[in-house]
C-alpha cells in the first residue's frame, strides 16, 4: 500500500496555481480586479506575444504599504476578507487571496507600487514564487505589475498554449469584459505595441459598450431598466433584427461581476419568443444589482458562475425588463408622414418635397423632419393624340375633338358613325400564364405482350366493328426513366412531398441537400476554388469565436477561407470558397468558430469535418426558397435510393406516412 505523505509547498502551489492562473487571460483578468478593488480610476493593461512573454497592469490606485508589500503574494492573504461572516456579503471582485501568489508561482513577477501618502514606493521582485529583491523606488501613485515568461517552470501547463494570436485573442476578451463591467473605470489595452482599446471611463455604461463592442453593435440595441424583488437591472439588448447567430454577444454582470446564467439566459431568449428569426440569438450587456447576501460568488475558482437565492426573481427582474423594453421599441412603430403648414415651408408646384429622419428620431417614432431635397413633380397626364389612340399606351384620356373641316365623303352607316367616335376602352397588359407543371402518373410494371394485344379472329373483329371507339385524352408524357415513384408537389416550400406505392413521403430537402453536399465534398477531397473579394469584408466577432478563428488560419486557408487578423479583435476576409455566398462570409465564419470551441479543438479530422459540415449548409437549398421539379426529383431520388438518410448534424431527412395510417385519422377503417 502506498505511503502517505504531505506534499512539498512548492508542489501544491503549483497545483493551486493552475486552477486560478489557465491561460495569460486568467493574469490579466485577476491583476485588473485587483485594480478595480484598490479604487483604481484608470488601469493600462500591455501584453506582448499573446502575454506568454510580457503581462504589464498599471493602475493609480490606492497603492500597497510596504511592510505588507511581501505579504501580499502568501496564500490566503488578502485585504477584503476578515472573518467567517464577511463571506455572506461579498462586495469586492477578489476575496480569496490566491490570485498573487498563484501568479507568481509560475512566472518572473516585478512589483511597483507607492501609496498616496508616501514619497517613495517599493519594488519588489520574485521568481517561482520566492523574492528576489526589494528595495525603495521612484514611482507614480498606484501599483505596477509586470509578469515575464509565464509558465517557464511548469513545461506541462505549457505545452497546452496556443498561438500568440489566441492568446491574445482570448487576454483582449477578458478585458472588454472588465471593461464594460465598471464604466467608470477608463481601460487601455495595447498588445505588441499596439493600441486596441480605450474607454472613456465617464461612468456612462452607453460609453463603454460603443468603445468596446462597436458602434454597429450599440447602435442595435435598445436601453433596458426595470426592478424587482430587492433588486435591479439596467443595460441594453439587441433589436429583433440585430440577433446574431451565436450566444457570443450576451453578456451579463451582476454586482458589478461578469459572470455566465443560465438563468439570466433562458429569461434574455424568453423575452424574445415569437420576435426574432429562428436559430439568431439576442445580443445584450445587462447589469443586474441584488443584495450583496443574495448571491454566492464563492463557488467556481474562477468566480465566473454565482448561485443566487432565488432564481425566480432574477428570471422574472430579466424577463419583464426585456421584454418591456421590446414592447416599447419605437424603431417597430411605423413613423408618421406629417405635412406642415404652408407658412412654415414653400413649395413650389413644379417640386415635390422629400422628407428624412435621424436613426434617433426613427427609434423613438418621432416626426419625420423636412430636408432641402425637391424634385420635379410629374406633369399631368396629356389626352391621347389620334396616332395613340386606342393603342393602350400610356394614360388614356377622353380624345379632343377637332374643329378642322372635314373632307366631302359620304356619310358612314349610324353604326359605323358611332364606332369612330368612340375610343376603345384601354386593355389591360396580358398576362402570361405559367405552364401546367405534368405530373407523371403512377408508373406500373408493363403487362406482357400477350395481355396487352391479344389476337383478334375476324368474326370478333366483325362483331367489335361497330362499337364506338372513345376520343382520345390528353396523356401526359412518361419519364425517361420509370421509378416506382413520383414527386407529388411540395409542402411549405421547404418539405417534398413523394408517393410511392401505398405510403407517402416526406423529405426536408435542406436537410438532404446538406447532406448530398457533405458526402460529395469528403468523398472528393475537399479542394475549392477561390473567389478573392472585391472589398474585403470586416467584422468582428464575438472574442472568443474570433480567437478560435485566428488559431486555424491554416485550417481555414485550406478550405478557401482567407483571413487575418485586423487588430481590435477585429478580422478581415479577403476571399471565400466557391460553395459560399460572400454574403454569408461573416455567418459562415462565426457558425465555423462556434463549432470549432465545441467539437473541431482538438482534432484535426474532426475540425475538417465540422468545416465541411458549415460550407454544406451553406451551399444547400434553403427551406422556404422555391426550386424546380428537377431539383426536387434529385434530392427525393438521392433519398430514396437510401444514398442520405440523415443530414450531418444528425436530424433525419424524411418521415413516412402510410394510407392505413391516414384511413385511420378519416376514420375509413
Amino acid at each position: 500500500m502506498p505511503h502517505i505523505q504531505q506534499l512539498d509547498p512548492h508542489v501544491a502551489d503549483l497545483i493551486a496555481a493552475g486552477e486560478v492562473v489557465e491561460r495569460p487571460a486568467s493574469v490579466v483578468k485577476e491583476l485588473m480586479e485587483n485594480a478595480i478593488d484598490a479604487g483604481a480610476g484608470a488601469v493600462t493593461v500591455e501584453i506582448q506575444h499573446g502575454g506568454m512573454s510580457l503581462i504589464r497592469v498599471t493602475d493609480d490606485g490606492c497603492g500597497i504599504e510596504p511592510q505588507d508589500a511581501e505579504t501580499a503574494f502568501l496564500r490566503h492573504a488578502t485585504s477584503k476578507v476578515r472573518s467567517e461572516y464577511d463571506l455572506e456579503a461579498i462586495g469586492t471582485l477578489g476575496f480569496r487571496g490566491e490570485a498573487l501568489a498563484a501568479i507568481a508561482a509560475v512566472s518572473r513577477l516585478e512589483l511597483l507600487t507607492r501609496p498616496a501618502e508616501l514619497a517613495l514606493g517599493t519594488a519588489l521582485s520574485l521568481e517561482g514564487g520566492v523574492v528576489v529583491s526589494r528595495e525603495e523606488a521612484g514611482c507614480p501613485k498606484g501599483t505596477t505589475m509586470v509578469v515575464r515568461d509565464l509558465f517557464y517552470n511548469t513545461p506541462a501547463r505549457l505545452k497546452f498554449m496556443k498561438k500568440d494570436a489566441a492568446e491574445g485573442a482570448a487576454v483582449f476578451a477578458a478585458v472588454q469584459r472588465i471593461a464594460l463591467s465598471h464604466p467608470e473605470v477608463s481601460v487601455k489595452f495595447i498588445r505588441d505595441g499596439r493600441q486596441e482599446l480605450l474607454t472613456p471611463g465617464d461612468g456612462l455604461s452607453r460609453s463603454a459598450v460603443y468603445a468596446v463592442l462597436g458602434r454597429e453593435i450599440a447602435l442595435g440595441m435598445l436601453s433596458v431598466s426595470g426592478t424587482g424583488e430587492e433588486m435591479s437591472v439596467e443595460g441594453f439588448a439587441s433589436l429583433p433584427a440585430c440577433c446574431r447567430g451565436t450566444r457570443g454577444y450576451q453578456l451579463f454582470f451582476v454586482n458589478g461581476r461578469c459572470v455566465k446564467s443560465r438563468t439570466m439566459m433562458a429569461a434574455l431568449e424568453e423575452a424574445y419568443k415569437n420576435q426574432k428569426m429562428v436559430g439568431r440569438f439576442p445580443g445584450c450587456v445587462l447589469y443586474l444589482t441584488c443584495r450583496l447576501s443574495a448571491v454566492d460568488v464563492n463557488v467556481h475558482p474562477t468566480k465566473q458562475e454565482v448561485k443566487f437565492g432565488s432564481e425566480r426573481r432574477v428570471f422574472d427582474t430579466v424577463y419583464y425588463a426585456v421584454k418591456s423594453a421590446l414592447e416599447g421599441d419605437g424603431s417597430r412603430v411605423r413613423p408618421e408622414l406629417k405635412t406642415p403648414a404652408p407658412s412654415h415651408d414653400t413649395v413650389t408646384p413644379n417640386q415635390t418635397t422629400f422628407r428624412t429622419m435621424t436613426a434617433e428620431q426613427y427609434r423613438e417614432g418621432g416626426a419625420l423632419t423636412v430636408r432641402d431635397f425637391t424634385s420635379p413633380r410629374p406633369a399631368a397626364a396629356r389626352p391621347l393624340s389620334r396616332e395613340t389612340e386606342g393603342t393602350g399606351k400610356g394614360a388614356w384620356a377622353p380624345p379632343v375633338r377637332r374643329e378642322s373641316p372635314r373632307p366631302n365623303i359620304p356619310s358612314p352607316a349610324p353604326a359605323a358613325k358611332s364606332a369612330s367616335v368612340e375610343v376603345p376602352a384601354p386593355q389591360a397588359a396580358p398576362v402570361i400564364k405559367p405552364a401546367r407543371e405534368t405530373i407523371p402518373a403512377p408508373v406500373h410494371q408493363p403487362a406482357p405482350a400477350a395481355e396487352r394485344f391479344p389476337a383478334v379472329t375476324p368474326a370478333a373483329a366483325a362483331v367489335s366493328a361497330p362499337e364506338t371507339i372513345p376520343a382520345p385524352r390528353e396523356v401526359p408524357a412518361p419519364p425517361a426513366a420509370e421509378v416506382p415513384w413520383r414527386v407529388a408537389g411540395e409542402l411549405f416550400r421547404t418539405y417534398i412531398i413523394v408517393e410511392q406505392g401505398d405510403k407517402a413521403l416526406l423529405i426536408d430537402k435542406h436537410a438532404a441537400h446538406e447532406r448530398m453536399n457533405f458526402d460529395r465534398l469528403k468523398s472528393q477531397g475537399y479542394r475549392p476554388m477561390v473567389q478573392p473579394l472585391l472589398a474585403p469584408a470586416v467584422f468582428t466577432p464575438p472574442a472568443e469565436e474570433g480567437a478560435a478563428l485566428l488559431e486555424n488560419l491554416p485550417l481555414l486557408a485550406e478550405f478557401g477561407f482567407e483571413v487575418e487578423d485586423f487588430g481590435g479583435g477585429t478580422l478581415m476576409v479577403r476571399a471565400v470558397p466557391d460553395d459560399v455566398d460572400p454574403g454569408d462570409a461573416e455567418a459562415t465564419l462565426v457558425q465555423i468558430a462556434a463549432q470549432l470551441l465545441t467539437t473541431g479543438r482538438a482534432d484535426p479530422a474532426g475540425a475538417r469535418d465540422e468545416l465541411l459540415h458549415t460550407i454544406a449548409c451553406k451551399a444547400a437549398i434553403k427551406g422556404g426558397q422555391k426550386n424546380g421539379p428537377e431539383e426536387l426529383e434529385k434530392v427525393a431520388a438521392a433519398v430514396l435510393s437510401g444514398a442520405v438518410k440523415y443530414c450531418p448534424h444528425g436530424r433525419p431527412v424524411a418521415i413516412e406516412l402510410t394510407r392505413s395510417e391516414l384511413e385511420k385519422q378519416f376514420k375509413r377503417t
